[in-house]
């Protein structure tokens, strides 16, 4: 009989463990479906992504590269140089660092307490400076911080990402994301909203204009040689958009290049006809393949980090001639340098950097035909 009693109390322990578990699931379920939510996805479906063959066909060109100062900066995002032939670079840290002319040493030229992104040089010598929390920023040789726009239409500015400067002085800019800040870059990615805008600076009236809206995170920007038109990366769409500076054509916008073999992150002019656009990790199957479905991704984004869409190290670059033809194909299955963030050309060589890795690369491009 005790042993019987013992039977029945266990089944019914096991029942109700059963029943608290259900409710557990059935609880973390509605949470997961119904739940309040970071993100506020929409559908899209995105084109199929071109295989890596023909003018995307593989190789290892960039497994070879030089890297420069290992392991010492992390995250040279963009590197910009100076007219006395130095150069520059934002770290993770918030630290601008001017490097020598002969890659061998490095000093700090100031911290923005942010996180600086894309950079060049004015006419006037001051570096204009993209960082991710303190907006447009415009530093002096000796380190002096001015604050050129923080907002536009009464937004802040979210994720102040890529410039270009014109000779009359405007800068172009992007503002990647004004929803989501650095580094939470995967939510704009997983919302696919269109948070993003492409806009200009008036340095004479001190006005900023947006120029596109509703990008699916605003990236790098170029401008033509004649200055005819500006490049925008659209990342999250896998495409560059090209805005007209003048002619017939002027203030609107069309497709420079579409459905990319990866995330194109920042571009730049060489001023010779080409463009020298990095693509930040090859195309995420998983990614494209739960675009079509919001709910799918705003459950998945509550799932633990490591079951999400994962990045792979990856290097690549494309160079586009000013049709948007594909002229150059450099890639790197084995990922020395990853994520590839910016390609700019300097006296024949590609110095690349990257948002996340501790150095940055240095590419020939004698080789190249």
């Amino acid at each position: 009989m005790e042993q019987s009693n013992a039977d029945a109390e266990g089944r019914r322990a096991r029942g109700t463990a059963s029943v608290v578990l259900g409710l557990v699931i059935v609880a973390v379920l509605a949470w997961l479906i119904f739940g309040p939510s970071e993100i506020d996805p929409i559908a899209w479906t995105p084109p199929e992504a071109p295989s890596l063959t023909g003018q995307f066909a593989q190789n290892n060109v960039l497994d070879s590269i030089e890297l420069r100062f290992r392991g010492q900066l992390l995250g040279p995002e963009d590197i910009a140089r100076d007219k006395e032939g130095r150069f520059y670079t934002g770290l993770a840290n918030g630290s601008i660092v001017r490097i020598a002319r002969d890659l061998l040493k490095t000093e700090l030229l100031v911290n923005t307490g942010g996180r600086p992104l894309g950079m060049e040089f004015d006419a006037q010598g001051n570096l204009i400076v993209c960082d991710a929390h303190k907006g447009l920023l415009s530093i002096d040789p000796e380190g002096k911080i001015t604050t050129l726009s923080t907002e536009e239409g009464g937004v802040p500015f979210g994720f102040t990402d890529d410039l270009a400067i014109a000779t009359d002085g405007t800068i172009y800019f992007t503002d990647a994301s004004y929803k989501f800040h650095a580094p939470n870059y995967l939510a704009d990615l997983m919302e696919h909203r269109g948070n993003g805008k492409f806009l200009k600076y008036d340095p004479a009236t001190k006005t900023t204009t947006k120029l596109i809206g509703d990008l699916c995170f605003a990236n790098g920007v170029a401008l033509s040689p004649d200055e005819s038109f500006a490049l925008v990366n659209e990342t999250w769409k896998y495409r560059v958009l090209r805005y007209w500076l003048t002619g017939d054509k002027k203030d609107t916008w069309d497709v420079f290049i579409d459905n990319l073999p990866g995330f194109p992150d920042n571009v730049s002019s060489n001023g010779k006809g080409t463009f020298w656009l990095a693509l930040a990790n090859p195309r995420n199957a998983a990614a494209d393949g739960m675009a079509p479905y919001p709910l799918l991704r705003r459950v998945v984004w509550k799932l633990p980090k490591a079951m999400h869409p994962a990045a792979v190290r990856y290097s690549f670059v494309l160079g586009l001639d000013a049709r948007g033809k594909v002229i150059h194909n450099l890639q790197g299955p084995g990922g020395s340098l990853a994520p590839v963030t910016s390609a700019n050309e300097y006296d024949g060589k590609l110095f690349l950097g990257s948002v996340e890795d501790s150095q940055f690369g240095v590419f020939d491009l004698a080789g190249l035909r």
